[in-house]
């Protein structure tokens, strides 16, 4: 646990770190009954972006012993090429979890191939039958990026039971599952939750309330310490690239101030280095997750 000016830096590499090695020793007890964990990651266009995160989950499998498979669809193809696709591995019952990377192209409705992987496979958790199994509270598999959120929250004993958590940004692979989880009568939850949005009025009066702000805009720098109250846990999801003085450069930044922000914050999530590992770790859990049901071996998860 880091400390800067007595706000708590909530370090993502080190937490998921720490559930790396957890996973690790549960890809070997998988291994040792004979199952091998197995991940297809299908992208279709040429999005730079897509491509290095494709590149980071492979490298985070093959540290774990994790198998990969990494599947092209042209961008001109149509949606059914993708579908078949889809299908194929579905039916291959050596694959454990499938993830289709965004963004697709312009053409393919993304609903389509997240609902057409099994609900077994989709470890990514958008698939309606795994929304509707999160909101009824028995998830299958908790979306990486919202279940990263929690796993922080929890590595650094922040409390969430009774306290105000206001979500800003309600995409459904985000600020929505992020809100449902964080309101589960379960551990690690229990939190009163307002989610905020484009069309809310008066943001920075809700913001000021809370007493945990997770911030999923993908609004550069949204969220400033004139929209925070003293000892606030802020939480920032966004990663967004942005110009900067030097010519032909640019830099990351989050949906938060991260130089205001702290000035308020009890604790908070740099960028990069705080949400983002977190994210990959949990896509790592839910394969091995879908491993050990796939194979009926049950393997210690953190």
């Amino acid at each position: 646990m880091k400390q800067e000016s007595q706000t708590t830096l909530i370090d993502g590499n080190e937490v998921s770190g720490r559930i790396r090695d957890t996973l690790r020793d549960a890809v070997v007890r998988l291994r040792a009954d004979g199952v091998t964990p197995r991940l297809a990651m299908v992208r279709m266009g040429d999005d730079g972006t897509s491509k290095t995160y494709v590149s980071i989950k492979q490298r985070a499998c093959s540290d774990l012993g994790i198998e990969s498979e990494h599947h092209e669809v042209d961008t001109d193809e149509s949606s059914a090429t993708l579908l078949d696709r889809i299908d194929e591995l579905n039916a291959d019952p050596d694959i454990d979890g499938i993830v289709v990377q965004r963004p697709l192209p312009d053409h393919i409705d993304e609903r389509e191939p997240f609902r057409r992987i099994d609900p077994e496979k989709d470890v990514d958790g958008f698939h309606p039958a795994n929304v509707g199994r999160l909101v009824a509270g028995d998830p299958r598999y908790k979306p990486c990026t919202p279940h990263g959120i929690q796993q922080l929250l929890s590595a650094y004993d922040i409390d969430i039971e009774g306290r105000d958590a206001v979500v800003v940004g309600r995409s459904n692979i985000v600020g929505r599952p992020a809100a449902n989880l964080l309101l589960q009568r379960a551990p690690g939850s229990n939190a009163t939750v307002t989610v905020c949005h484009s069309k809310s009025r008066n943001l920075a009066e809700k913001t000021r309330d809370a007493d945990i702000v997770i911030a999923a805009t993908g609004v550069p720098e949204l969220i400033d310490a004139g929209m925070l109250t003293k000892g606030v846990v802020v939480i920032d999801v966004g990663i967004n690239r942005v110009d900067t003085a030097a010519r032909d450069e640019s830099q990351f930044v989050g949906d938060v101030d991260f130089e205001s922000a702290r000035q308020k914050a009890s604790a908070i999530t740099p960028v990069p280095g705080g949400v983002g590992p977190m994210t990959v770790a949990m896509l790592l859990y839910n394969t091995v997750k879908a491993a050990s049901r796939r194979a009926d071996v049950s393997v210690e998860l953190p």
